[in-house]
């Protein structure tokens, strides 16, 4: 997997959640019930989507922080609910949601110690991984949903890095060699690994990741 540190997964999270918060304050009431990237799910299914990863993520951050577990979700269901939210819900309260979700997950992030970024937590389909993994997650939810969202994003306006980063890290999920695969641009590559629509020719059919 390509190498990424703690302040590399920092600065995606940062520059994500900038990205996705341009696009979402862009929109008018029309647009958050437009349909977005997503089969299924309108823009405004996707800001709570993205709303409800930060507080999950901040349950992450609050675990490590106390050594008390704090699972992400109270259940599939509570996380299934937070996100049809979002179809009834209007803009300006998905807006405030959004922006409270993400400035709390960011200070808890910002009162972390060293120590306790490496503690164990568990994310919310099981696997067990240091809490120096939470702005990893969070930056591949801000930036590939920044694309899902419609407004004018592509994977060739991601940080280079962080497409580094994803291209290794879907690959790896997905059980694909790296070094075997498609031949092309990394953004397009990065589309293709994750699901999205992309222009390589000739690359198989990928089921929707992330």
């Amino acid at each position: 997997m390509t190498a990424r540190t703690l302040a590399d997964a920092l600065r995606w999270a940062e520059e994500g959640t900038g990205m996705f918060l341009d696009g979402v304050r862009g929109l008018d009431e029309r647009g958050f019930g437009a349909p977005c990237g997503l089969p299924g799910w309108t823009r405004g299914h996707l800001v709570a989507h993205v709303a409800a990863n930060a507080e999950a993520l901040g349950n992450l951050v609050r675990w490590a922080a106390t050594g008390e577990p704090t699972p992400m979700y109270a259940s599939p269901e509570e996380r299934a609910a937070g996100i049809e939210r979002g179809g009834r819900t209007g803009g300006a309260e998905l807006t405030a949601w959004l922006v409270r979700a993400c400035d709390g997950l960011r200070a808890g992030m910002g009162g972390l110690t060293g120590e306790q970024w490496g503690r164990e937590v568990v994310t919310a389909q099981g696997r067990t991984v240091p809490a120096s993994e939470v702005p990893w997650l969070r930056s591949r939810e801000v930036l590939v949903h920044a694309v899902d969202l419609g407004t004018g994003a592509g994977f060739g306006d991601l940080p280079d890095g962080f497409l580094r980063a994803l291209v290794a890290d879907a690959a790896a999920k997905r059980g694909l060699d790296a070094a075997a695969l498609p031949d092309g641009p990394r953004p397009e590559v990065a589309a293709w690994l994750t699901g999205r629509p992309h222009a390589l020719a000739d690359a198989p059919l990928l089921g929707p990741w992330l």
